[in-house]
C-alpha cells in the first residue's frame, strides 16, 4: 500500500485511531498494516502516547446533572420495558373482566413502550452528541501540541543524560528540560550552543534555573546542527560572537524525526 509512506497521510491515520474515531474497516486495515510496517506501528504509538498523555494532565471533570439524569432515565426505560413484558405475559391468558379488561391493558402497555423508547432514543442522541462534543475537544487540544521536529539528549562526562532538547518549528521554540541533578552556582549560568559543522559555535540562549523552559529559536538556527552543547558561562551568559569562555559540560547529537 504506496500511501502508507505519505507521512501527513499517515499521521492523520494514526490520530484517527489513538482518538476512536477510525472505524470499521478502516480500522482493520490499519490495525493489518501495523503489524507488516514498522513505521506505522511506530505512528500509532507516538499518538496513543500523546493521547495518554492528555488524559494524566487533564484536570478531573465532575459530570454534569445532565448526565445522570439521562442515565436515570435509561435505567427507567429499562425497567419500564421488564414492566410491560410482565404485562403482555399476564394478559396473554383470558382474564377476569372480559376482553375490554385486556384492550385496556394492551392500550396502556402500549403507549408505556413507546414513551420508553421515546426516552431512551432522546437519551442516546444527548450522549452521543456530548460524546462527539468531547472527541471534538481533544481534537483541538492534539493540534495545539508541540510539532517536535528535532531532538537532542545532552550527556554529561559520564554518558549520563542531564538535558532533553526539543524544537518546535510550528511556534518557533526550543524546549529544554533538565533530567538530571546538575545545579549551577548562584552567579553562574548554563548557555545552550549551536555546533553547526565546519563553523563556530552559535548562542541559542541562556538558561534560567527551571527544570523545565523554552528559548526562542527559528528553524534556519536549527537546521543543518549536528550536535549542540551547554558550557558554564558567568551570570548572564556571554555574547554568541565570543563563543564559549567556560567548561562545556554537557553535549550530544541533534536529530531530525522523520515522523
Amino acid at each position: 500500500m504506496k500511501r502508507i509512506h505519505d507521512p501527513r497521510l499517515l499521521d492523520h491515520l494514526a490520530s484517527a485511531y489513538a482518538l476512536g474515531t477510525l472505524r470499521g474497516g478502516a480500522r482493520r486495515r490499519l490495525e493489518t498494516l501495523a503489524r507488516d510496517h514498522a513505521t506505522v506501528r511506530a505512528a500509532m504509538l507516538v499518538w496513543q502516547a500523546r493521547v495518554s498523555a492528555l488524559t494524566e494532565l487533564q484536570e478531573p471533570v465532575r459530570p454534569s446533572p445532565a448526565v445522570w439524569t439521562r442515565i436515570h432515565n435509561l435505567v427507567r426505560a429499562d425497567v419500564e420495558a421488564g414492566q410491560i413484558r410482565q404485562i403482555a405475559t399476564a394478559t396473554a391468558a383470558p382474564a377476569t373482566g372480559g376482553w375490554w379488561q385486556s384492550l385496556a391493558l394492551w392500550r396502556g402497555g402500549a403507549v408505556a413502550g413507546v414513551l420508553a423508547t421515546v426516552v431512551a432514543v432522546m437519551s442516546a442522541i444527548g450522549l452521543r452528541e456530548e460524546m462527539d462534543t468531547r472527541v471534538a475537544a481533544l481534537q483541538s487540544e492534539l493540534a495545539s501540541q508541540p510539532q517536535v521536529q528535532y531532538v537532542a539528549v545532552l550527556n554529561d562526562d559520564s554518558a549520563g543524560p542531564a538535558m532533553l532538547v526539543t524544537f518546535d518549528p510550528a511556534n518557533q521554540r526550543l524546549t529544554l528540560q533538565r533530567v538530571g541533578g546538575y545545579q549551577e552556582a548562584a552567579d553562574k549560568s548554563l548557555q545552550l550552543w549551536a555546533l553547526p559543522p565546519g563553523g563556530a559555535p552559535r548562542s541559542l540562549g541562556v538558561l534560567t534555573r527551571e527544570r523545565l523552559l523554552q528559548l526562542a529559536a527559528g528553524e534556519n538556527d536549527i537546521q543543518g546542527v549536528p550536535a549542540l552543547a551547554i558550557s558554564l558561562e558567568p551570570e548572564g551568559g556571554v555574547p554568541s560572537e565570543r563563543g564559549p569562555t567556560g567548561p562545556v559540560l554537557f553535549t550530544g547529537a541533534l536529530i531530525q524525526k522523520m515522523l
